[in-house]
């Protein structure tokens, strides 16, 4: 399956000479949805891996899913102040900016195996702060997972040297 054609690129989108990945036309379609799944989930089932990590809020419709074809657990990771529970906190630069993301302090058991999963890899800035926070609670980050990677950005050579999947290249 060429997952590419399900992905629809949106021109000047937030702000001009930005080609946008918009991902909602693939998760609409439940046999490709389930495809992407699938396959990544082919790409790292060679991992001990006892929880996937996702950061909010597109990491979560990767992350979920793909912890249930998994059978393992899945962790949050949210913007400061939406969990309940007592958290740390890592900074991260935005574009304009800067912003703040959390965990839960008891997400994570020291040794635990994590693979951090997202629907996009493009300057690595958001799974370099996923990473940190996971290591900050004593988490073995094994790898990172993606529907896509802008492979122009070069994220994956931010990412410590880790075990990085992606499923559509642009």
């Amino acid at each position: 399956m060429n997952f590419k054609d399900y992905v629809r690129v949106i021109p000047d989108f937030p702000q001009p000479g930005i080609r946008f990945k918009d991902i909602t036309t693939l998760l609409k379609d439940g046999p490709a949805y389930r495809a992407a799944i699938d396959e990544i989930r082919k790409l790292v089932a060679h991992h001990q891996i006892d929880l996937i990590a996702g950061p909010e809020a597109r990491g979560f419709v990767i992350g979920a899913p793909l912890a249930y074809a998994l059978g393992v657990g899945f962790v949050p990771i949210r913007k400061s102040g939406k969990l309940p529970g007592e958290t740390i906190e890592a900074d991260y630069a935005l574009e304009y900016g800067k912003d703040k993301l959390s965990m839960h302090k008891d997400a994570i058991a020291p040794g635990q195996k994590v693979l951090i999963a997202d629907d996009l890899l493009a300057t690595g800035g958001t799974i370099q702060t996923s990473i940190n926070l996971v290591r900050q609670l004593g988490g073995d980050v094994i790898g990172a997972a993606f529907l896509i990677e802008l492979s122009y950005l070069q994220g994956r050579d931010k990412l410590d040297g880790l075990d990085v999947v992606s499923l559509i290249q642009y």
